[in-house]
């Protein structure tokens, strides 16, 4: 029964429009033991609505609310809550958007003396939405500042990118960003670092449609500078179930 709430939402969101659940098992343990204490489920609540009809003067373009919950801490409970969201807009012809972006979270950790804050990271910039052969793209670069005690000014570029195949039975999605942001984020570990790093993280994911409302797939999850300080990619994929109306 330690699943149990999530099942639960899962098939809630069957029924609710314009959402979709995805429930994923992340065996990062099982690939990079030394770095992972454990394999995990995530839950991952995601609400995409497009607007942008070209008829009035403020147009809204598309708006995304992204919730993720890794089921990491003791017993399976919660040990990390992530929140994005972000929305389109133009005021002119061009199908060129302003593009602004809120993401922020918190992890808990044992012992729980080190858990810590996902720190608030606030976007804005343009986003151009484009099209090629049968595929769908959005490139988006933005000014970000990071609120650390030292806080970070960067640009960061992020690609989203989506194709349905065989007449949409099978789908490929996701996003590719990177930028850059402080070393010395203003506390004791970090202190004595100097200088920006490059960061890069990625989650493209593939889907087989088993109907309309329910898929089965596998999301990379990439991270460069992410989890880590080191120089080095981490790769770790996941099993996983789609809901969907």
């Amino acid at each position: 029964m330690k699943h149990l709430m999530v099942i639960f939402f899962v098939l809630y969101a069957l029924q609710i429009k314009g959402q979709s659940l995805q429930l994923h098992y992340d065996a990062r343990h099982a690939i990079d033991p030394e770095n992972n204490p454990k394999n995990f489920v995530s839950v991952q609540f995601e609400y995409l609505k497009q607007l942008d009809t070209g008829k009035t003067f403020i147009k809204p373009g598309t708006f995304l609310l992204k919730l993720q919950a890794d089921m990491s801490g003791d017993q399976s409970s919660i040990g990390k809550c992530y929140m994005q969201v972000s929305q389109e807009v133009r005021f002119w012809k061009p199908r060129i958007f302003i593009n602004l972006q809120y993401s922020g979270g918190l992890g808990v950790t044992y012992p729980r003396q080190y858990s810590y804050y996902i720190q608030n990271t606030y976007q804005v910039g343009v986003s151009y939405p484009f099209k090629i052969g049968k595929g769908y793209f959005s490139s988006v670069l933005n000014y970000k500042y990071i609120s650390y005690k030292k806080p970070s000014h960067d640009f960061f570029y992020t690609l989203y990118f989506y194709q349905g195949l065989w007449n949409y039975k099978v789908e490929f999605a996701g996003d590719f960003s990177f930028g850059t942001e402080n070393r010395n984020h203003g506390d004791e570990f970090t202190a004595s670092l100097h200088g920006k790093r490059f960061i890069f993280f990625a989650e493209p994911q593939l889907w087989y449609n088993i109907n309309k409302s329910l898929a089965c797939g596998t999301r990379l999850n990439l991270y460069y500078h992410i989890l880590s300080p080191d120089n080095r990619t981490q790769a770790y994929p996941t099993l996983g179930i789609r809901a969907k109306l």
